[in-house]
């Protein structure tokens, strides 16, 4: 295993942020199978720091959205926040910035492939950002949040939402059919990855791989989209 305290002074650097009590930095990084293997309080997991990242992330990403847009409806807002700041949103965050490979997890979770798993990096970007919030008060909290979640949110939506926008982009330009196809699976049952073409008609548009055939199907629709917005990925 990686030596804790070294890992928690690379994360620190990584996310410009040094704690003046690193231990609520660990304990956001620790989870529940880990605390059991060495029988720490179980108090002293990420869950409940967790609890209170979230609450901070939603105030922080309402006063965003409010202000970033004038004229948008309620529910508009409401629909936009919960697709910026849901499971898929916050793992993709959290990979920017090699989240997983701080968790520290039991031998168990470990083996079954959790420190690729959304919904621990997701709960874990959350934990940080209570622990952030506790150790340096709203305005470090919200610094965070702005640079790693709430940056570059075009890209992030397009990806997050990208075969709903690809299926779209084709309607209004042709009548091609638009098909996936799963061409290949790798690994073990618990660590699987799916690889998967997109396809209009019988054209190969994108390819992409993922832990689940969603995953590779996203990613497929986020290179076909790209390659037809003549973006660079």
């Amino acid at each position: 295993m990686r030596d804790i305290k070294e890992a928690l002074r690379e994360l620190q650097d990584k996310i410009g942020y040094q704690f003046k009590d690193e231990s609520l930095l660990k304990q956001a990084l620790t989870h529940s199978s880990f605390a059991n293997e060495q029988k720490i309080n179980k108090l002293n997991n990420y869950e409940r720091l967790e609890f209170l990242g979230d609450a901070v992330l939603e105030l922080v990403s309402s006063e965003f959205l409010f202000n970033e847009n004038k004229d948008m409806p309620e529910g508009q807002l409401t629909r936009l926040r919960a697709s910026m700041v849901c499971e898929p949103a916050l793992a993709y965050c959290a990979r920017d910035i090699e989240l997983g490979s701080y968790i520290l997890l039991g031998k168990g979770e470990e083996a079954t492939g959790g420190r690729k798993r959304d919904s621990i990096t997701s709960d874990v970007m959350e934990a940080v950002i209570g622990a952030i919030f506790l150790d340096g008060g709203i305005e470090n909290a919200k610094e965070f949040i702005n640079h790693f979640v709430l940056s570059d949110l075009e890209n992030k939506i397009l990806f997050l939402d990208s075969k709903t926008l690809l299926q779209e982009e084709i309607q209004k330009k042709n009548t091609a059919q638009l098909r996936y196809e799963l061409v290949g699976e790798t690994g073990p049952d618990h660590d699987k990855q799916f690889s998967v073409e997109a396809y209009l008609d019988d054209k190969l548009i994108g390819s992409g791989v993922g832990r689940t055939k969603k995953a590779a199907e996203q990613q497929a629709a986020y290179e076909a989209l790209m390659k037809l917005k003549g973006k660079k990925q």
